[in-house]
């Protein structure tokens, strides 16, 4: 009898040990990215086995070519990024999209003499080599009527963008929209800019992505992935103050106000008719073969393949959507 009420005492012990799993980010760690942070301090990944690593990314290309070759199972990337990389052979397939409107934007100092793409030519346009804008810029140049030679690139960090604008080094930085607060604070009305959806492209920004044969090999833990990531960004779209707590105590560096004005863009961001109706995350057809199309056209496909096999949307949990009454209006 003391042996059975010794044992059940004894703290119970999972059949089974946590699988570590890594996710690589697109860039370094922000608002965007608190879900992850805050669903992993909350237990929800181990209760579901998963013992999640973040890695820090360097770029949407970057991302989407590690997870394409198996170098870590899951990852961010920009989704027109990641169709590029699948057509050079990228095994990579999106699961849930986070970005459902393009957070690609270009800044510039009006005082340089820059009104808009027009005066792009001959410019310097500073970003890293992986990034989602530098990998789609002839895209960009062509809607823009830019030739897309007519600019020079230069490598600058991603924490780097601002100083570098401000210094002169480069004339036009790119940046995601969720970022628009830091710069208006720093440059207010002689900042210039443009999201790309102002010149019709539109194409589904931030994502997550899995290698597609660990997806074959894992669907329910792919699944459960999924549906723990769902709740964690809808947790932090109703509030936002224990997802700000949970990225702040496990990244330094970062300034509170600023993810604070970051995360209610990033609401903005992500939401559309789709993820507020259907589920949050939802990857919508039609536009992934706009987005296809708008790759293939201006970038061309390496490997052509069908859109519907590089995205899924059955691990979603439908019952999970964006809350269209936290969505703030856009603000520039």
């Amino acid at each position: 009898m003391i042996a059975l009420a010794l044992a059940c005492l004894a703290p119970a012990v999972p059949a089974h040990a946590a699988q570590t799993v890594n996710l690589i980010l697109n860039w370094t760690p922000a608002a965007d990215h608190s879900p992850f942070y805050y669903a992993r301090a909350q237990g929800w990944y181990e209760q579901a086995g998963i013992d999640l690593a973040i890695e820090v990314g360097k770029g949407s290309g970057v991302s989407s070519l590690k997870v394409g070759s198996g170098g870590a199972p899951f990852g961010i990337a920009d989704l027109a990024t990641m169709l590029v990389a699948r057509g050079k052979g990228a095994d990579t397939v999106a699961l849930m999209s986070i970005y459902a409107n393009t957070g690609q934007t270009f800044y510039w100092l009006k005082s340089s003499g820059i009104n808009g793409p027009k005066d792009f030519a001959g410019r310097k346009i500073g970003n890293p080599p992986g990034d989602a804008s530098r990998v789609m810029w002839p895209a960009f140049a062509r809607a823009a009527g830019v030739a897309p030679e007519a600019v020079t690139f230069v490598n600058v960090g991603p924490t780097a963008k601002t100083a570098a604008l401000k210094s002169h080094a480069v004339d036009i930085v790119s940046d995601f929209y969720n970022s628009h607060d830091v710069k208006l604070k720093e440059f207010g009305s002689d900042l210039g800019s443009l999201n790309w959806k102002d010149i019709g492209l539109n194409a589904y920004g931030n994502a997550l992505i899995v290698n597609g044969a660990f997806l074959e090999k894992n669907q329910k833990l792919a699944g459960d992935f999924v549906n723990i990531t769902q709740k964690a960004y809808a947790a932090c779209v109703a509030d936002f103050e224990p997802c700000l707590k949970a990225l702040l105590d496990q990244v330094t560096g970062l300034d509170r106000q600023e993810q604070e004005q970051q995360w209610g863009r990033i609401k903005y961001l992500m939401a559309d008719e789709f993820t507020t109706t259907k589920a949050l995350g939802w990857i919508d057809a039609g536009r992934m073969q706009q987005d296809y199309e708008l790759v293939q056209s201006y970038l061309g496909m390496e490997k052509p393949f069908a859109v519907e096999s590089a995205f899924s949307t059955r691990l979603l949990d439908p019952s999970i959507r964006m809350d269209a009454s936290k969505v703030p209006a856009p603000q520039h």
